[in-house]
């Protein structure tokens, strides 16, 4: 399909085109947030919280994922519900809580390290904790 339009129409046409190639970017809903990360198997029901003295230590996998390896081999992975600019990069993160539990939807700062100093960086919300078991060529290890 040919579009030809006047010349005269192109100060009409100039804000919309620049608005469309401004316009969000759909995420394809297909898209497996968690590309990239080890391959898991789920063991049992999301939890909307996990006792944060018995993390043993965390892995950022990408913007979107964290896995939390507990005391005693227990790990949870957590999808965060939103990209997380800067995680994957910095792979440390930082939160503020009061309780002895780590939540959904408790915000997660981005850790950045600028010239040697630590800093907080972009805020993102926590998704469920996943109880999960990590697998190898289609086996748990």
């Amino acid at each position: 399909m040919d579009m030809r339009f006047p010349p005269t129409a192109l100060p009409f046409l100039a804000p919309l085109l620049l608005a469309a190639a401004c316009a969000p970017v759909e995420r394809d809903p297909d898209a497996d947030p968690a590309a990239g990360a080890p391959a898991v198997r789920v063991l049992g029901q999301p939890q909307t919280c996990i006792n944060r003295p018995q993390i043993r230590q965390t892995m950022v996998r990408n913007d979107r994922v964290i896995d939390f390896e507990m005391r005693g081999g227990k790990v949870y992975r957590n999808i965060l519900p939103q990209s997380c600019p800067g995680l994957r990069l910095e792979r440390a993160f930082t939160y503020n809580t009061t309780i002895d539990q780590l939540c959904t939807p408790e915000i997660i700062y981005v850790l950045q390290n600028l010239g040697g100093v630590p800093q907080r960086g972009a805020g993102c919300g926590l998704g469920r904790f996943v109880p999960v078991e990590y697998v190898k060529d289609g086996k748990a290890e």
